[in-house]
């Protein structure tokens, strides 16, 4: 049985340091533990709720003591800190992080299975080589930039440009630096196929979750933007309404108001700015094709495309993308093209 005490616990690499609270929030004990240590101390400790920052690691030690019985509560950092007071320390931390969570004022993050995180791994590393891969080409192009040699902009055009130049006599391409540039070719070649691998992992991933397939029938979820949405909503059960889950994507207008007047800006952008880039690419894509139909999905997004542009309206979209997600999530269903 679950006892009323809140464990505030603050992770680090090597000494973790845990304050526990009472039922009156008073501080009842204070303890520095190693890495080894802590699960032997949660393991003998009264099932009780653990609260600790969702960052590095906080996943995984979330999983370890939910296998112990404890309840486990992973809060957003940002959140955290206004609870905190004195001086910086790692007690005072853990203090901050239980009364946060007693509070019970902040929503917690949902903690993610290994599969989750597998799933997320792909789509970090896949990111991060398109990154280099750009860098590759600027960095090729600005070369030959040098040597009054001119490849226009893209992937595709380094794909061609660049070979047709090897093949050729070109007095401002020295053998030390076509050996250089056969080089810097045979890399781009190399993040093609990581890259075409990586993709071909997220389309077997996609096909095979059916979480995944029921929100690839929402307009502009496709393979890869459905599978990162499944990852990122779980079960859907960490959010109260749709509305909360396009807050905490961030797509929702920020506020600046005082004195009764309201003034809204620009959207927050909180939470998965890779995920709202893959959906906001989605939206551009259903409104380049919306035009001319006649459900009330498309009727909706004609009328806002054309009272607030195409750029806010894309963003408009996705915000009621993700609350149409989060229902099917919820519900089991799929989407249904409803008429006007």
């Amino acid at each position: 049985m679950m006892n009323d005490t809140m464990i505030g616990l603050d992770l680090a690499k090597r000494v973790f340091h845990v304050v526990e609270l009472n039922a009156a929030g008073k501080v009842i004990k204070r303890k520095g533990l190693r890495r080894s240590q802590l699960l032997a101390f949660f393991a003998q400790h009264p099932v009780a709720r653990v609260a600790m920052e969702a960052c590095a690691s906080s996943h995984y030690w979330g999983r370890e003591l939910q296998r112990l019985g404890h309840h486990v509560l992973l809060l957003p950092p940002q959140h955290v800190k206004a609870y905190a007071r004195g001086q910086k320390n790692d007690y005072n931390d853990a203090q901050a992080i239980a009364e946060a969570a007693r509070h019970g004022a902040i929503m917690p993050v949902a903690i993610r299975t290994v599969a989750q995180q597998d799933g997320q791994a792909i789509h970090r590393i896949r990111s991060q080589l398109i990154r280099d891969r750009t860098a590759l080409c600027n960095q090729v192009r600005g070369l030959l930039a040098e040597r009054g040699l001119v490849i226009p902009q893209g992937v595709t055009s380094i794909r061609k440009g660049v070979p047709e130049l090897l093949a050729q006599s070109n007095d401002e391409l020295s053998p030390l630096f076509r050996s250089l540039l056969q080089r810097r070719y045979e890399h781009l070649v190399a993040l093609d196929e990581e890259i075409a691998w990586h993709d071909q992992q997220l389309l077997t991933q996609s096909q095979a979750d059916e979480c995944c397939q029921r929100l690839q029938t929402l307009p502009g979820i496709g393979p890869m933007g459905g599978h990162m949405l499944s990852l990122w909503l779980g079960d859907g059960h960490q959010f109260r309404k749709g509305r909360d889950a396009s807050a905490a994507l961030g797509v929702v207008p920020r506020q600046h108001s005082s004195g009764g007047k309201a003034q809204l800006l620009g959207i927050t952008k909180r939470g998965d700015g890779y995920l709202r880039r893959l959906l906001i690419q989605g939206a551009h894509a259903v409104l380049r094709h919306v035009a001319g139909k006649t459900d009330r999905l498309s009727v909706w997004l004609q009328s806002v495309k054309a009272r607030c542009g195409v750029f806010k309206a894309a963003v408009a979209y996705v915000n009621k993308l993700t609350r149409m997600a989060w229902a099917l999530v919820r519900t089991g269903g799929v989407y249904q093209v409803g008429t006007v």
